[in-house]
């Protein structure tokens, strides 16, 4: 019966979601091109098919490398598809902003041209009607110049998140203080960077500025937090080389995010080692002053690996500090259990595109920044990459140098 109802759940809810995307794709087109363009004309023919095609280029770059499609082609749709991914929600938000002008408009128009409309009603000549143009109805009117204003602003928004993204992610610099940390720990140096995403959008050369940002800040550790990657170590490998020149005197750590098992987990795990990194897989570490830990991402579930917080955790020192690598804010629950103090972790994005960060606050305790819970502090990047769109507004991607703090010291 339980199995029945959470049948009939996803449904209803994938349901909904078919149809909000259906809805909104045809208010886009209702607003967009039926309301602004004649039956027949170019325009209209136009308007419409760059609205099927963005949506079908969207769709195919979701699916294309599940599908088996080939790499090249992946990587060929994968741009106009995801921006328009990001364009369509844009635009739908700032036609609806202009709904609120559209009466606003209206009566500006009415008011400003009521002379006007009392000349229009005086007999024309049949000789002026033929030469000139047909007047514009003021409901078109103000169709079109609420629907120029939503696209521009929508083009504008995307290309400033767009621009985020390729520019890199930003240096932020964040004191923890914690309370069992020695006083010859103070100081300690942790760069945590998670949500790369590197794929068929972000590459060779993003992970190159990447790594050279990184390695700028000279952190005695550095901290991979998972999803580093969209797609299989065969097409990516060259994206992923330049983390091999990682450098911290303590080395840098990797556990996997839940985009790693979309991507073929095990070979990937196999490959990061590879590379240099070293695998924090249910298990953790004595460094000189603190344990580092780290478990698996949630999504291992499903292949029989998830996290195992009594193997990373259930027999250590509880005298000595824990720094916890895990990549979804949520596994804070079973941090605190274990007596963990300080979490470090990604997944969220910040939201990465706004209001998407209300969304994430709905399936996350945290969704950027630190926060306390009971004696464990978690603190949240909002990742260096981006999923989907490569393109950030009102969460602009960062890597976070955190600096330990002793209360000894």
């Amino acid at each position: 019966m339980d199995v029945v109802i959470a049948v009939v759940g996803i449904v209803v809810g994938a349901g909904i979601v078919v149809a909000g995307v259906v809805g909104a794709h045809w208010y886009l087109w209702r607003r967009l091109v039926w309301e602004t363009t004649e039956r027949g004309s170019i325009g209209r023919r136009a308007g419409t098919g760059v609205i099927v095609a963005g949506t079908a280029l969207l769709i195919g770059a979701f699916v294309s490398e599940s599908a088996g499609v080939p790499f090249l082609i992946t990587q060929i749709i994968a741009w106009p598809g995801y921006l328009w991914g990001a364009l369509f929600l844009y635009l739908v938000l700032w036609l609806l902003v202009g709904e609120l002008v559209r009466p606003l408009l209206r009566r500006w128009i009415t008011h400003s041209n009521r002379s006007e409309v009392a000349v229009a009603d005086v007999p024309v000549p049949e000789t002026a009607q033929r030469d000139d143009p047909a007047p514009v109805s003021r409901r078109l009117f103000v169709s079109r110049a609420v629907g120029a204003a939503a696209t521009l602003a929508a083009v504008t928004t995307v290309g400033y998140g767009t621009n985020v993204v390729l520019n890199g992610p930003r240096v932020q610099q964040l004191t923890v203080p914690l309370a069992k940390l020695p006083r010859a720990a103070h100081g300690y140096r942790i760069a945590v960077v998670s949500d790369m995403h590197l794929g068929p959008i972000l590459g060779r050369g993003f992970a190159e500025r990447v790594v050279e940002t990184i390695n700028g800040t000279q952190p005695d550790l550095i901290a991979v937090v998972g999803d580093l990657v969209d797609g299989s170590v065969e097409h990516l490998r060259s994206a992923v080389e330049p983390l091999s020149r990682l450098h911290a005197r303590h080395g840098a750590y990797f556990v996997t995010g839940n985009h790693e098992y979309f991507s073929g987990a095990e070979q990937w795990i196999e490959h990061v080692q590879e590379l240099g990194l070293r695998l924090l897989a249910n298990s953790r570490t004595e460094l000189p002053h603190f344990d580092l830990a780290g478990v698996n991402d949630l999504q291992g579930e499903r292949m029989g690996q998830g996290p195992d917080f009594a193997a990373a955790l259930g027999d250590r020192d509880l005298a000595r500090t824990a720094v916890l690598l895990a990549h979804q804010p949520v596994q804070i629950h079973d941090a605190v259990e274990f007596g963990v103090d300080l979490q470090l972790s990604g997944h969220t994005h910040g939201g990465q595109l706004w209001p998407g960060n209300f969304i994430a606050g709905l399936a996350n305790p945290t969704v950027a920044g630190l926060e306390r819970y009971g004696d464990t502090q978690l603190y949240v990047t909002r990742g260096a990459g981006a999923w989907g769109p490569p393109v950030r507004v009102g969460a602009p991607s960062d890597i976070t140098v955190i600096e330990l703090a002793s209360k000894q010291a």
